[in-house]
């Protein structure tokens, strides 16, 4: 029933006839394959490159005591299997503007000539805001996360001695998370502009909203520590009260148009 209704949002308005459920079944089946396609391409261009992905990933211990900054490899196909998930998340990175596309093509069949060609520069703004993300937390955020920690165990008396797969595992949820918080503008905006949100309904609902990005934050961080949950959640809501704004600035046109 949910998948029914979903499809009925993909109708053109002009036709006459509804297209047939199987027929929107086979057309999100296309938009998997192709999505697909592009990740796994993606991931193998970033596993050729996987040594200087490592090295990249690695740059924010380089704050660290050279002594003390040397990851440890328990498992015997950790070099495979961590570059594996490395070029997985890499590949997300790299192919997100035809993920975006293809996503868009499926779910905006019905889209007039003019939003077409408004499509890109969008797709264009979401992937700058996902890029924006990732390069925010990678050069700012994850490397005080890193010595935070670091300063923190040592302060306790424990020499810290990370793992491949759990420093891995920190960087690129940590990172990709954060991009992805950087679509919420997108999605809101998405939302207002085929009326499922307002204004009104964003500011009064606020308080609600607080309390799900900060949820929200708790699942996509990596680690459950309260100073995290604060570096993810507090941009998050940031960005939500610039939607807001954003928002009540296209009912204001729509107004007056």
């Amino acid at each position: 029933m949910a998948l029914r209704n979903f499809f009925k949002f993909r109708e053109i308005p002009e036709s006459e006839t509804a297209k047939p459920f199987l027929e929107h079944l086979e057309d999100l089946r296309w938009t998997v394959v192709k999505m697909a396609i592009a990740l796994f391409i993606a991931m193998v261009l970033c596993f050729l490159f996987r040594a200087q992905l490592t090295h990249l990933m690695q740059r924010p211990l380089d704050q660290l005591d050279a002594k003390l900054r040397t990851l440890q490899a328990l498992g015997i196909t950790d070099s495979i299997t961590i570059s594996f998930q490395l070029a997985f998340y890499a590949g997300i990175v790299l192919s997100f503007p035809l993920l975006l596309y293809f996503l868009a093509e499926f779910v905006l069949p019905a889209l007039t000539a003019v939003e077409k060609r408004l499509l890109l520069p969008a797709i264009a703004v979401s992937f700058a805001l996902f890029l924006g993300g990732v390069i925010a937390c990678y050069m700012w955020l994850l490397p005080k996360t890193v010595l935070f920690f670091f300063n923190d165990a040592a302060s306790l008396g424990w020499v810290p001695a990370w793992t491949v797969r759990e420093y891995y595992s920190f960087v690129t949820r940590f990172t990709i998370g954060f991009g992805l918080a950087f679509e919420l503008p997108v999605v809101v905006l998405a939302l207002v502009r085929f009326g499922l949100v307002s204004y009104d309904l964003m500011a009064r609902t606020r308080p609600y909203a607080v309390v799900l990005i900060f949820i929200l934050a708790a699942i996509i961080t990596p680690t459950p520590d309260i100073l995290t949950l604060i570096a993810m959640g507090a941009p998050m809501y940031l960005l939500y009260e610039s939607c807001i704004w954003i928002a009540w600035f296209m009912q204001r046109r729509g107004e007056k148009a």
